[in-house]
C-alpha cells in the first residue's frame, strides 16, 4: 500500500508527457496566457461527473433543502400521524419545492458559469467561481451575523472587508446552523396550535375517568380537521417559499 500511492502520485506527474509522447487526443494539456494549463475537455468532463457524486451534499448544504424538510418533519410528529405522509413523500415535497425556491439562483449562476463554459468562452475554473457568486449571495441573505461571526472566529479570521470575501467552507456551517435555527423556530410556532389540543382532550378525557384511553387516539382527528380547514399544506408551503425572500 505504501508503494502503491507514490506510483500513483508519479503516474499522475507523468500523465501530460505520456499523454504527449502517445498522442492521446482524450488526455492533452494545453499552456494558458496567464502561464497556466487548461485540461482538454474530455478530462474536465470526467472531472464534473465525478463531482457530481457530491450533489447530495451540496443540496443539503447550500440549498433550502434542509430548512424545508425539518420543518415537514416537525410538522408530520406535531400532527401525531406516525408515518402519515412517509419520508419518501416530504424528502420528494421538500426537493421540489427547493427546486422552485432555487430557480431564480441556479439560473443566475447557468448564465454566469455553466453557459459561457459550455460556449467554450471561458475556462471551468472560472466558470466554477463565476456560479459560486449568486449561491454565496443566497446563503449570506439566510446566514445570521452571529452564526457567520462564531466561525469567522474558530477558522481565525478576525475581519473581512466585506460580505462576499468569506469562503464556502466559512459560510457552509454558518448557514447550515442558520437553517437548523430557523427550521426549529418555525417547527415551535406549529406545535402550538396542536399542543393546546392535545391538553384539552387529554383535560376532558382525565375529567371523564378515560384514563386508560390514549388522548393521541382522540386529538389526532381534531389536529387534521383543524389542519385541513385552515389549508393548512397550502398555508405552510407558502410561509416556507416566503421565508427565503423576506429581508
Amino acid at each position: 500500500m505504501r508503494r502503491a500511492l507514490p506510483l500513483a502520485l508519479g503516474l499522475l506527474a507523468a500523465l501530460p508527457a505520456l499523454a504527449g509522447a502517445a498522442g492521446l487526443p482524450a488526455v492533452t494539456v494545453q499552456a494558458g496566457p496567464d502561464g497556466g494549463q487548461t485540461w482538454s475537455l474530455s478530462v474536465q468532463v470526467l472531472v464534473l461527473m465525478t463531482a457530481l457524486t457530491l450533489l447530495p451534499a451540496l443540496l443539503l448544504t447550500m440549498t433550502s433543502f434542509t430548512r424545508i424538510v425539518v420543518v415537514l418533519a416537525i410538522l408530520r410528529s406535531a400532527l401525531g400521524t406516525q408515518q402519515t405522509p412517509n419520508n419518501q413523500v416530504l424528502i420528494g415535497l421538500a426537493l421540489f419545492l427547493s427546486l422552485f425556491v432555487m430557480q431564480p439562483v441556479f439560473q443566475q449562476a447557468w448564465q454566469q458559469g455553466g453557459k459561457p463554459w459550455l460556449e467554450d468562452r471561458i475556462s471551468a475554473e472560472q466558470a466554477l467561481q463565476r456560479a459560486s457568486v449568486p449561491m454565496k449571495d443566497f446563503m449570506l441573505k439566510q446566514t445570521r451575523e452571529s452564526d457567520l461571526g462564531l466561525f469567522l472566529n474558530l477558522s481565525g479570521v478576525d475581519q473581512l472587508d466585506k460580505p462576499e470575501d468569506v469562503s464556502l467552507v466559512v459560510l457552509m456551517p454558518a448557514f447550515l446552523t442558520s437553517e437548523l435555527k430557523t427550521a426549529f423556530q418555525i417547527g415551535f410556532l406549529l406545535f402550538i396550535p396542536f399542543l393546546i389540543i392535545d391538553l384539552v382532550v387529554a383535560s376532558v378525557l382525565m375529567s371523564m375517568g378515560m384514563m386508560m384511553l390514549s388522548p393521541m387516539i382522540v386529538s389526532m382527528p381534531f389536529k387534521l380537521m383543524l389542519f385541513v380547514l385552515v389549508d393548512g399544506w397550502a398555508l405552510i408551503l407558502g410561509t416556507l417559499a416566503g421565508s427565503f425572500y423576506t429581508g
